[in-house]
């Protein structure tokens, strides 16, 4: 994965209060490094279920980053929350329809091209991955 250049790095601090302002971040940053229709719908969307998780599980809040390199678009969100127990587990498999959570990070991994968790009892780091052309997801 390649790292951010700072000059063009995006970071944002968000909490619940915020994450209206956080997508319309992520959709502005998105559509001027050249992502449109599905592909900007699908990585704003993965994005959103990522940040929300991070306030509903990882502490309230978190901080955004967004980057472009090699005609690829990153973003990683980090919290501070316990951590994920076994993080390779999650999101891998559709949460069955009478589940009231999980998607999100189901979701997530189906409409991006990579993501990737790191995570311990500081916190959690979900980057994700997307380039103009996306896998052919359901």
């Amino acid at each position: 994965m390649s790292e951010p250049d700072e000059a063009l790095e995006l970071q944002y601090d968000f909490d619940f209060d915020t994450l209206v302002t956080v997508r319309r971040l992520v959709e502005r940053y998105a559509e001027r490094h050249r992502l449109t229709g599905q592909d900007l719908y699908r990585f704003v969307v993965a994005v959103n279920e990522i940040t929300t998780n991070a306030v509903r599980y990882g502490g309230g809040g978190g901080r955004l980053s967004l980057w472009q390199a090699d005609g690829r678009l990153y973003c990683r969100v980090t919290d501070n929350g316990p951590g994920l127990p076994r993080p390779d587990e999650h999101g891998h498999d559709p949460v069955p329809a009478d589940s009231s959570s999980g998607r999100g990070l189901w979701l997530a991994r189906q409409w991006v091209s990579r993501l990737t968790i790191d995570t311990g009892v500081d916190g959690t780091t979900v980057t994700l991955e997307a380039s103009a052309t996306q896998p052919n997801h359901p």
